[in-house]
């Protein structure tokens, strides 16, 4: 059974500031106290695990480790069929040293440019990791498809190449707040939530 979140500070262990706001809008309503590890002068460990679940793990546990605070660390990527589920775990590396996501986009597109099959999942998977190494995990994703080319300037990454099943805008067209209720991060968080918050 996961341990409950009783309140006090939380250490958000990323250092990508679209993350960091998107975790902190979702984190809103439960009244925690939310520092980042950038904030901290904590480092970004090397990411060196073959899952999402296990890099997430890596971070949390090393930030709360770190700092003595609990910690939340969320590791998510872009999962495209046709390239044997690229660029998966490696989605933020194939933006580069510079984080530069229309390049990445770009990679995404020109190598899907003969195929036929562009179903796609967006995944997140959270970790909240205690000082004393206790540590719950908690795994959401949405389907849908990678578009011809990007559409809208909302949200991060790859949000503008992907079109989750049952709508006609892509995650970078979509009101944040419609993101929020439905995205891969959502599912992942009403799961850590209900976990977590239990009153």
């Amino acid at each position: 059974m996961a341990r409950t979140f009783t309140g006090g500070k939380l250490v958000l262990a990323s250092h990508n500031p679209g993350k960091l706001k998107e975790i902190a809008e979702l984190l809103a309503p439960y009244q925690v106290e939310i520092v980042s590890a950038g904030a901290l002068g904590l480092p970004e460990p090397e990411e060196t695990e073959t899952t999402f679940i296990g890099n997430a793990r890596l971070k949390a546990v090393a930030a709360a480790t770190a700092s003595g605070l609990p910690a939340l660390a969320d590791d998510s990527g872009l999962e495209v069929m046709a390239l044997g589920r690229d660029p998966g775990i490696y989605s933020a590396r194939w933006a580069g040293p510079n984080k530069d996501f229309g390049y990445a986009m770009g990679r995404v597109l020109d190598l899907l440019k003969e195929k036929t099959d562009r179903s796609a999942r967006f995944v997140s998977a959270l970790a909240l990791a205690w000082p004393d190494g206790h540590c719950d995990e908690f795994e959401g994703d949405v389907w849908g498809e990678i578009v011809d080319a990007p559409r809208g300037a909302r949200g991060f990454g790859y949000d503008p190449i992907f079109r989750p099943t049952g709508y006609d805008v892509t995650f970078g067209e979509m009101e944040p707040t419609k993101k929020h209720e439905m995205s891969h991060r959502a599912v992942a968080f009403r799961l850590f939530v209900d976990s977590c918050f239990r009153r």
